[in-house]
């Protein structure tokens, strides 16, 4: 047994939500190797990696993942964590999750890399002004449209 397979005791709680007994399927060849099949399927939904790259030792990478499919096409897995999660809550056993994802700042979007773009407004607020208000001498400027007098 493999680190994050199931236990004697997981697969037997397991066991009796899965539609693996003769009287809770469907017709057609029984089912071999569940408990392999079972853990192929958490393996490669704990790692990630793509469904070929489920190790040998589970099984046939093609039967686990239509088995997989099958299952969640027919709300197995659905009826599965529902029922877990109702023998945990009268066991007094609760797990909740509170991940949570962040992006970076430079996640946000965005066309990358140097683009030529034209000045902003804050570019703009910082550049000289032609004409000052006030001239060198300390005194009005009379070419600033403010401090002409109505004549």
């Amino acid at each position: 047994m493999s680190r994050g397979d199931l236990t004697e005791a997981e697969w037997r709680v397991l066991k009796g939500l899965l539609p693996i007994d003769p009287d809770k399927r469907g017709r057609g060849r029984p089912p071999k190797q569940n408990r392999s099949i079972i853990n192929g399927i958490l393996w490669r939904l704990r790692c990630g990696a793509p469904w070929r790259d489920v190790p040998p030792k589970y099984g046939s990478w093609n039967t686990i993942y239509r088995r997989f499919r099958r299952w969640s096409e027919a709300g197995v897995w659905e009826t599965v964590a529902v029922m877990l999660a109702e023998v945990m809550a009268d066991s007094g056993h609760y797990s909740i999750d509170s991940t949570t994802v962040r992006a970076h700042v430079s996640a946000a979007g965005g066309k990358g890399g140097l683009v030529h773009r034209t000045p902003s407004l804050r570019t703009r607020a910082t550049m000289p002004i032609p004409f000052a208000p006030i001239s060198p001498s300390g005194r009005l400027n009379p070419s600033y449209p403010a401090d002409q007098t109505a004549a």
